[in-house]
C-alpha cells in the first residue's frame, strides 16, 4: 500500500509533553496519531468502500460486521 505524509501545526510546548508522555507508555506520535487516523477513516469512510479498498490494495477485508450464524438457534455452553 502506498503512504503519504501528513502534516499538521501544534504546539510545541503540549507536543514536546505529549511526546514525553507516549514515550513513558511505550508508543510514539507516529502509532498514536497512525491508530487515531485509522479511528477516522473506519468512522466516516463507508464500509462498502473500505472493502473496495482493501481488495484493491490486495488485502483481505476487514470483518466490521458481526458474524452471520448458520441457523436462527443458538447453542448453549456445556456445564461441568
Amino acid at each position: 500500500m502506498k503512504k503519504t505524509t501528513v502534516s499538521v501545526s501544534y504546539d510545541a510546548d503540549k507536543l514536546a509533553a505529549l511526546q514525553l508522555y507516549l514515550e513513558q507508555k511505550g508508543t510514539t506520535m507516529e502509532a498514536a496519531l497512525a491508530q487515531a487516523v485509522d479511528a477516522l477513516y473506519s468512522k466516516h469512510v463507508p464500509t462498502g468502500v473500505r472493502e473496495f479498498l482493501d481488495l484493491r490494495g490486495g488485502s483481505a477485508p476487514q470483518e466490521s460486521r458481526k458474524p452471520r450464524r448458520a441457523s436462527g438457534k443458538t447453542e448453549e455452553p456445556e456445564h461441568e
